[in-house]
């Protein structure tokens, strides 16, 4: 047996330059896609409060990217990628905004009749709600499934299609939706972000499709980087010049100017507002505590502040106002106001000043039944049917003077003043599709009592800590299909809208005439004025009686002190129950707010005031997200570029005998920077894990065992490959092994299996001829041959140097000349080999 293995024939070739890598082409395509989209995205910052909404929007871009990718690698057909990102979009919407979904992500039949409930609620804010609209759960619902169906769009388009320029047309509309709907001018960064995506997406087309056409330069490229960065060039330099002439010539689509410029765009004012909707489930989003009001005149008196009140109450959304608030008509508030309900005038007014500090809406909060405003301009109007201020356009309230009745009615009087119905208006009693177990409770509750004031009362005692009601910032899990009926009956869970809104309805179903009031709390005493802030947002109950016009229950059970308890609701002999909360011990403490409908319009939403959102909703999984994330980013980043630098070096033509020899790939595999990928990929999946659980354990287990499947093999094979590298390097006895070994699967991996029975040459022509390996391939594997065969069959095989550099040699040519599918990365065909 001869030492040293005989040539291989095989004519040399001119090496050809090496193609990408394959994450290349495989990963920055739809990378760059996702980035489009979710750039584009922030265009919605003109017409959504807050930043709640980009964490949903990441999470769906990074699922419809990622599903994509894997089953592209698999070669999946293009409408079974669609068809399946679609199905993890439809997973992610279930679980986050859902109660009913089975194992809480897959959607069933109640799963869709809510999200149907969500939409129809987020359509009701939209059109009576003023941009920026509050990110209440509906909206979100309905951000996420709209743009992550663009995502889908643009991931098709720019990676199956091939043709990222057809999805500018697509995030156009992404920005128009937003530029049509705001009051201000879309900020200028919104579009530099989305024009440097797009054009970080063209760049990458480009490269990808000229740089290379069948592993041969494109004619009249050359390898320079000056050439290659030639289309982001002349894109940044448009987006400039656009960015620039745009400012000096318009102020279309932007505040007008770049900053520090003067523009004429109109800059949008922070402030708050309320807005005119009650929601039946869902979750208390409220941010900073913000002042709204200074009060002076109140004096020690505690009293509701009314912004408007709701007349029109719809099955499983709540209550709004009767046509969208588009029949509301008022008189000039500035003007002589006609007699309130209930106010002859006879009684003294008192004078009350309020001065708004970061109030903006079109609503203007005033205090019992207003008889004169002083301070407002001609465009304020009053409606006295509805109790409200308001104008037609949202603006910054002026400091106005009320001259209001506040009188208290006694128990007596409001005994023997039931309404008479006919003369109410009909909006204030009718009340449609209600649930008759909501009926028969309210009739069960109120049978033994004559007259309307008993009732009411005896329904807003129903609603305390000894029935097993709790204040708290959300509603409990559904369990019913009715939301009413739910939280009546089974949840008895929520904040102010759910308990005022429960009590309307309940009263109209025994015949009493009832409204709910959007407003503020009694707030807080400073010196010679009361401060109400954001956090003292509330909703109450207005009843109507036939000569004391509307009174005031609150049946929300507060435990912060903010409560306000009329003399005609509180302890007397003659009742046995209360929900003067501030005397029930047994209801659970909360630091909440008593916050009803805060909107939100200069900072973001998402921070919940009390401990109640805490507890249902724990922070811990989405910071350990964010941890493990940044984490895997920065290794992520040190892999790719320890690989890139590698890939250089492996393009690098051999270096002649006398220079140094380079660093080989197989020498510092000991080295724990050569398992960062393996790091990388591991913290990259318990992010997402642990970002999935905080919308839905069984959604972050389901993720787990779709990445665990993906991932493992190919964990597995890097292993082995790794542990084999080490004996190499090491130089142990069965280094010759582990490298014929490697090679065999190296090889199998690409779709050579090579057979047990192939002797060592005729598997190293198999190999040449197959892989179409190069010069320095062929030389290393001749040597890397003749160590294997001096090992098996020599009495005493020697300790050969060579082995290392000679075995990267073959790996490196075959990274040039044989490039890993995905497919064999994902699901390597040596492990099938069983050895």
């Amino acid at each position: 047996m001869t030492a040293t293995a005989p040539p291989l024939q095989h004519t040399p070739k001119p090496r050809p330059s090496a193609p990408p890598p394959v994450w290349t082409s495989s990963v920055l395509a739809p990378v760059a896609a996702g980035l489009a989209t979710l750039f584009a995205s922030t265009s919605l910052t003109g017409v959504v409060s807050g930043w709640a909404w980009f964490g949903y929007l990441l999470v769906a871009v990074v699922l419809i990217a990622s599903t994509g990718l894997a089953l592209r690698s698999l070669r999946a057909p293009t409408i079974v990628v669609g068809l399946a990102q679609l199905l993890v979009l439809l997973l992610l919407i279930t679980g986050a905004f859902t109660t009913s979904g089975i194992l809480k992500i897959f959607p069933g039949p109640d799963a869709l009749e809510e999200l149907r409930g969500v939409l129809a609620a987020a359509a009701e804010q939209i059109r009576v709600g003023l941009p920026p609209v509050e990110g209440t759960p509906p909206i979100l619902c309905l951000i996420t499934i709209a743009i992550g169906l663009v995502a889908v769009l643009v991931d098709t388009l720019a990676v199956a299609a091939a043709a990222p320029a057809a999805t500018g047309l697509v995030l156009l509309c992404v920005y128009a939706v937003p530029a049509a709907l705001a009051e201000d001018m879309l900020p200028w960064w919104t579009f530099l972000l989305g024009a440097a995506a797009f054009a970080g997406l063209l760049a990458v087309d480009g490269n990808h499709r000229h740089r290379r056409w069948r592993n041969r330069d494109a004619p009249g490229l050359g390898n320079s980087a000056s050439t290659l960065s030639a289309p982001v060039g002349v894109v940044a330099a448009a987006i400039a010049m656009g960015l620039v002439i745009g400012t000096a010539v318009t102020g279309v689509g932007t505040v007008g100017s770049l900053p520090g410029g003067q523009g004429s765009g109109r800059g949008g004012a922070g402030g708050f507002g309320v807005e005119p909707f009650t929601q039946l489930r869902g979750l208390l989003d409220q941010g900073e505590n913000v002042e709204l009001f200074k009060v002076y005149g109140l004096g020690a008196d505690k009293r509701l502040l009314r912004a408007f009140t709701l007349d029109t109450y719809t099955p499983n959304k709540g209550w709004g106002l009767a046509q969208n608030g588009r029949a509301q008509q008022g008189v000039q508030a500035n003007k002589g106001l006609p007699p309130a309900p209930g106010d002859d005038g006879a009684g003294p007014g008192r004078e009350i000043r309020i001065e708004p500090t970061n109030w903006v809406d079109n609503w203007l909060p005033i205090y019992g039944a207003p008889r004169a405003l002083n301070g407002l301009a001609d465009n304020w109007l009053y409606d006295p049917v509805g109790g409200a201020v308001f104008t037609t356009t949202k603006q910054n309230a002026p400091a106005y003077t009320e001259t209001a009745s506040i009188k208290e009615p006694s128990k007596d009087e409001l005994r023997l003043d039931d309404a008479r119905l006919a003369e109410v208006p009909p909006q204030f009693t009718q009340v449609d599709r209600v649930d008759p177990r909501v009926v028969a409770k309210a009739k069960q509750l109120t049978e033994n009592e004559s007259n309307n004031f008993d009732k009411a009362q005896a329904l807003w005692s129903f609603f305390t800590a000894q029935n097993g009601f709790v204040y708290d910032t959300k509603t409990a899990d559904a369990t019913d299909s009715d939301a009413l009926a739910d939280f009546i009956l089974n949840g008895k869970r929520g904040f102010c809208e759910q308990y005022a809104s429960a009590m309307a309805v309940m009263l109209r179903a025994v015949g009493i005439p009832s409204r709910v009031a959007i407003g503020f709390t009694s707030g807080t005493p400073k010196g010679d004025h009361v401060s109400i802030s954001s956090e003292d947002a509330h909703a109450w109950v207005e009843v109507y009686f036939q000569t004391k016009g509307w009174v005031s229950f609150d049946p929300t059970p507060l435990l912060d002190g903010r409560a306000v308890v009329p003399p005609y609701l509180q302890n007397d002999a003659g009742s046995s129950t209360t929900n003067d909360t501030q005397e029930v011990p047994s209801a659970p403490a909360s630091s909440a707010p008593a916050t009803g409908t805060p909107r939100d319009q200069g900072d973001d939403l998402g921070a919940d005031g009390g401990t109640g959102q805490q507890d249902e909703e724990p922070l811990w999984p989405a910071i350990l997200a964010g941890i493990l994330g940044g984490l895997a980013a920065a290794l992520t980043v040190v892999a790719i570029v320890r690989s890139r630098l590698r890939y250089r070096a492996l393009m690098r033509p051999s270096s002649s005998p006398d220079a140094p020899e380079p660093e080989h790939g197989f020498l510092d595999n000991q080295n724990v920077t050569n398992w960062l990928p393996l790091i990388a990929i591991a913290l990259w999946v318990a992010a997402f894990a642990f970002l999935a659980a905080w919308v839905s354990w069984w959604f972050a287990l389901a993720l787990v065992v779709v990445l665990g499947g993906l991932g493992t093999p190919t964990a597995i094979r890097e292993i082995k490959r790794r542990l084999r590298l080490q004996k190499i390097a090491s130089r142990s006895p069965a280094a010759a092994d582990a490298a014929w070994r490697e090679l065999m699967d190296e090889c199998a991996d690409r779709g050579l299996p090579l057979s047990g029975g192939d002797t060592v040459r005729v598997a190293g022509r198999k190999v040449v001829e197959k892989h179409r390996l190069d010069e320095e391939g062929r030389s290393g594997l001749r040597t890397v041959i003749g160590v294997v065969e001096r090992s098996w069959y020599s009495d005493k095989p020697a300790d050969d140097q060579t082995l290392g550099p000679a075995f990267d040699e073959v790996r490196k040519s075959l990274k040039r000349n044989a490039p890993m599918s995905w497919k064999g990365r994902l699901f390597p065909r040596s492990l099938r080999r069983g050895k």
